[in-house]
């Protein structure tokens, strides 16, 4: 994935941290990778919502991001680790804040709306 330049650009430091973690996936799985090496198939049983295909694309963005190192063993069946790197470790306080921000809005965040009552015009005798 090519990343923007935003060298150029002013003030775009917080759109530059975004980019890196954009989407539903990667700040999650950012945060199970915090406490330590995981296997694919650890992650996965973590984000029950999150699809195979997904899972893997999101990983090599995040490896190509330099922030996850991927480490493949030769055995048989294969094994495959994740693990932060320097770089994904040092947005470790982004995470937890985001964590916990969330944990303190958690309660009016999963609030569902409340359905608009819509009155029926009344017909004509």
């Amino acid at each position: 994935m090519k990343r923007r330049d935003f060298t150029r650009r002013p003030g775009c430091s917080v759109e530059a941290t975004l980019d890196l973690i954009d989407g539903k996936w990667k700040g999650v799985i950012l945060y199970h990778l915090q406490s330590g090496t995981q296997r694919f198939g650890e992650l996965r049983r973590r984000m029950p919502g999150i699809t195979q295909r997904m899972l893997t694309k999101q990983l090599r963005a995040l490896e190509e991001d330099k922030l996850v190192i991927r480490k493949v063993y030769a055995e048989v069946p294969p094994r495959v680790e994740y693990c932060l790197s320097e770089l994904g470790e040092s947005l470790r306080p982004v995470i937890d804040i985001l964590k916990a921000w969330g944990e303190s809005h958690q309660q009016r965040l999963s609030a569902a709306p409340e359905p608009v009552a819509v009155k029926k015009p009344k017909r004509a005798a």
